[in-house]
């Protein structure tokens, strides 16, 4: 008996499309160069996934960074300071205070320059 596929190719075709929707030119309308962008995008998707954590943390430490500067420390050493004096905050939160509360910032910077 002979096995039409028809509908499973158009239902594969159909979903790499939609996941093309928003591409430009043929990116979006022809299969094949669909097909390509939308496994070029999928792995920039899976890569970027993973350098998002790196980015943010060099953010948060480039933040810390500067507000331990404005407290006479260096980035290194008011973080050693800080385990020092056992206060277990990351650096999401410390560059948050950095930014939004200089004050706390600073209580914090000299509880840490204390215990150096």
């Amino acid at each position: 008996m002979r096995i039409k596929r028809g509908t499973k190719a158009r239902q594969r075709r159909n979903k790499v499309l939609k996941l093309a929707k928003g591409f430009r030119g043929g990116r979006s309308k022809l299969f094949r160069t669909a097909a390509d962008s939308v496994d070029k995008a999928l792995m920039y998707a899976y890569r970027d996934r993973k350098q998002k954590k790196r980015e943010f943390r060099r953010l948060w430490i480039a933040r810390i960074n500067a507000g331990a500067r404005m407290n006479g420390l260096s980035y290194s050493k008011f973080i050693h300071g800080l385990k020092l004096a056992n206060i277990d905050l990351d650096r999401k939160v410390l560059a948050e205070l950095a930014v939004s509360d200089p004050a706390a910032f600073s209580v914090i910077a000299e509880r840490a320059s204390q215990q150096l």
